[in-house]
């Protein structure tokens, strides 16, 4: 992974990010995972969709895993979306259960009204999906909310007559006083930081992405040097806090963007599913499941 760049969202008082983990299958690595928390109270975790197919495995184990998205699922008729929805889902599950120290079907995601993912039963880490063409990320974080946003690096924006949609105007003016073949990698950036902003304060594409900075007055010129101080400016209404954020470069074939509030009460330690419920509850709870039915046909590696 290289290409560490910091942007307008970024602050004086930002925390660092760890460097994006790459899963290669169901053993992981996790713990890098867990280190990546205490470290830095966010991880980024990101797999290649063809070494991560848990929608191979058999009905009752996917079932299981999916939980509440099942129904979900098997509304899907697209079969790369299913796929990409499944692989995402489940790619966030195993992370969250490495720091809750379960196993990933006993993980249950909500949905916020505007779609934002949270964990059921456990509020001290916030989570965001994104997952694109053969790219699956997810980011965890105790500091606060956090957002991700991934796109391939080769994607054609700027020749497609977005930038107007997706720029406020000094941004504009800084796109097109790069190099020609800058430009286009300059609005991906762009685009990948909103889109990582949006979904972490919960609004997605409902907030028009011209309306509001992440540049801010020392925005990178694309060296990969570091960005200003100037924040998010210009969208009303997001939370209040201090936002930090950065895009790395995968590869190169991939933009990874991230975008965190730090709420100001700290980074949450405890992160372990068993210190969140009732452990009588849980001791019933683990009684009344009982123990797994066979998984009978599918991928035997799930």
């Amino acid at each position: 992974m290289t290409g560490v760049e910091t942007t307008g969202l970024e602050t004086a008082t930002a925390k660092p990010f760890g460097e994006p983990i790459r899963i290669t299958g169901r053993d992981g690595p996790w713990q890098p995972v867990t280190g990546s928390i205490r470290a830095y109270g966010t991880a980024l975790v990101y797999a290649r969709l063809d070494d991560w197919r848990p929608d191979r495995a058999p009905g009752p184990r996917l079932r299981r895993l999916l939980g509440r998205d099942w129904a979900r699922y098997l509304d899907l008729t697209h079969p790369d979306v299913r796929i990409r929805f499944a692989a995402s889902r489940i790619l966030l599950k195993y992370a969250v259960a490495t720091l809750q120290g379960v196993g990933p079907e006993d993980v249950e995601l909500g949905y916020l009204e505007k779609g934002r993912p949270f964990i059921r039963g456990n509020d001290s880490v916030s989570v965001s999906i994104s997952h694109t063409d053969g790219l699956l990320l997810v980011g965890l974080t105790t500091q606060g909310l956090i957002g991700v946003d991934a796109e391939p690096a080769d994607r054609e924006l700027y020749g497609q007559g977005l930038a107007r949609h997706l720029c406020t105007e000094d941004e504009l003016r800084q796109v097109e006083a790069l190099p020609e073949d800058r430009r286009n990698a300059e609005l991906i950036r762009i685009w990948t930081l909103k889109e990582a902003y949006t979904k972490a304060i919960g609004t997605g594409l409902q907030s028009p992405f011209a309306s509001f900075s992440v540049s801010g007055p020392g925005s990178s010129d694309g060296s990969g040097g570091s960005g200003g101080s100037g924040g998010c400016q210009g969208l009303r209404g997001g939370p209040d806090g201090t936002w930090s954020s950065h895009t790395f470069t995968e590869d190169p074939e991939y933009v990874l963007s991230v975008a965190i509030l730090d709420s100001g009460f700290g980074v949450a330690r405890d992160t372990e599913a068993s210190t969140m419920l009732d452990p009588t509850l849980v001791d019933a709870l683990m009684d009344a499941l009982g123990e797994e039915e066979p998984d009978l046909g599918g991928d035997a590696d799930w």
